[in-house]
């Protein structure tokens, strides 16, 4: 059995399928264990970590209402992966080039494209559905400059933080593309917009609240149906944003190779959202916070930190973690701890033979940074089986 911990500070269980689990954590999940429509336990993955408002690798089943901050301000965010018919020989020895080519046409950290780059149907229907959304919230559009330019500009562009692009080798020596984004700058917005919202609704009894960052919309509230309408438009939006990604990195790809093909897109899956699902015979609003769906038999992406492997897995439908598992390695210290405890010296060693990024912009997403994706993966052994294992030989951050 992979659980490792329980957890009993609340009104439902906390399951752990890790020992390791900073105090942070353990105080964050007993906080949403005391919620009075958490249904059946909570499930705390192998990567768990303290996070803003939520814990950051924990399943949170709700019965009738939802947890905004737990479903966080990078709505949507997930990963994207797709194996190309090229091999590791094909690669040149150097591959600044190709890395320059990616970040030419993909816009990284606060950069977007000087116009929107879907155009049609598509990029009309959307912004149709988003209409709909402002005309309920036109304080959405006051919260971010040029609101209603800014969102088909940044569809197809990368962000910052922990997002970005690798070029991976398989163990078969098979080139892969793989990618990390959400729903940008919109995304950021619609999630701050009802996170206030839901501190609102809760009125007087957010005092009573064991975090006010717990604060949740229930079914039949003001709130509820619209916010439910904006984070599944975002979630939308964040899976559209990885498609035009990848087909710009590809088409950067194209400029420097022989002409090759790619499989069928292995997943674009998310692991920050929330959508209905029945677990222990009840239907529930079951948010990821850091997570991914991982059903019998489906087909799920977990990145390891920019020095370490990845890897794309089979869910094996795993009850007790709600058919879950981990999205990614897991931050072992924050971004200001990494950036005390770290130079550029040590990330030139840590990602040596990898052409990124090694200046001390970046430091704190450094290997050392982050749990040892290789633990991680034992302690989820039940959660999922491992098709491919990937080591990146180029990383793009923003």
């Amino acid at each position: 059995m992979p659980i490792k911990l329980v957890l009993n500070k609340g009104t439902v269980p906390v399951k752990v399928f890790t020992e390791d689990i900073d105090q942070g954590s353990i105080n964050q999940l007993g906080n949403m264990a005391q919620l009075p429509f958490i249904h059946s336990h909570i499930a705390a993955m192998p990567d768990v970590h303290h996070g803003i408002g939520a814990t950051v690798g924990s399943v949170i089943p709700s019965k009738g209402a939802i947890i905004p901050a737990a479903v966080g301000v990078d709505i949507g965010c997930g990963m994207n992966a797709i194996r190309l018919s090229l091999k590791a020989s094909n690669l040149p020895d150097n591959l600044h080039a190709v890395r320059s080519a990616i970040e030419k046409r993909v816009p990284v950290g606060f950069e977007e494209h000087a116009q929107a780059t879907v155009q049609g149907a598509t990029l009309n229907n959307i912004g149709k559905h988003l209409k709909v959304i402002t005309d309920k919230h036109p304080g959405l559009i006051k919260m971010q400059r040029n609101f209603e330019r800014t969102w088909g500009k940044q569809l197809g562009s990368l962000g910052g933080g922990n997002h970005f692009i690798e070029l991976c080798l398989d163990e078969a020596d098979d080139v892969w593309v793989m990618l990390h984004s959400g729903s940008r700058g919109i995304g950021n917005v619609i999630g701050r917009y009802f996170i206030e919202k839901a501190k609102k609704d809760v009125g007087k009894t957010l005092g009573q609240l064991p975090d006010k960052d717990l604060a949740y919309f229930t079914e039949g509230a003001q709130h509820f149906d619209d916010y439910v309408q904006a984070v599944s438009w975002a979630q939308d939006y964040a899976m559209l944003n990885r498609r035009e990604m990848m087909r710009l990195v590809l088409e950067a790809l194209q400029s420097q190779f022989k002409p090759f093909t790619t499989t069928r897109e292995a997943i674009n899956c998310h692991h920050n959202y929330v959508r209905k699902e029945t677990h222990f015979g009840a239907e529930v609003y079951l948010t990821r916070k850091g997570a991914i769906s991982a059903y019998e038999g489906e087909l799920g992406i977990i990145p390891g930190s920019m020095g370490a492997k990845s890897y794309i897995v089979r869910g094996l439908g795993n009850a007790q973690s709600f058919c879950s598992c981990s999205h990614g390695a897991g931050r072992r210290m924050s971004r200001t701890e990494a950036k005390r405890r770290f130079n550029t010296r040590d990330l030139a060693e840590q990602t040596t033979g990898i052409e990124c990024r090694k200046d001390k912009g970046v430091v704190d997403e450094i290997p050392g940074a982050y749990k040892d994706i290789d633990v991680v993966m034992q302690n989820q052994s039940d959660l999922v089986e491992v098709v491919h294992t990937l080591k990146q030989v180029v990383c793009i951050k923003g």
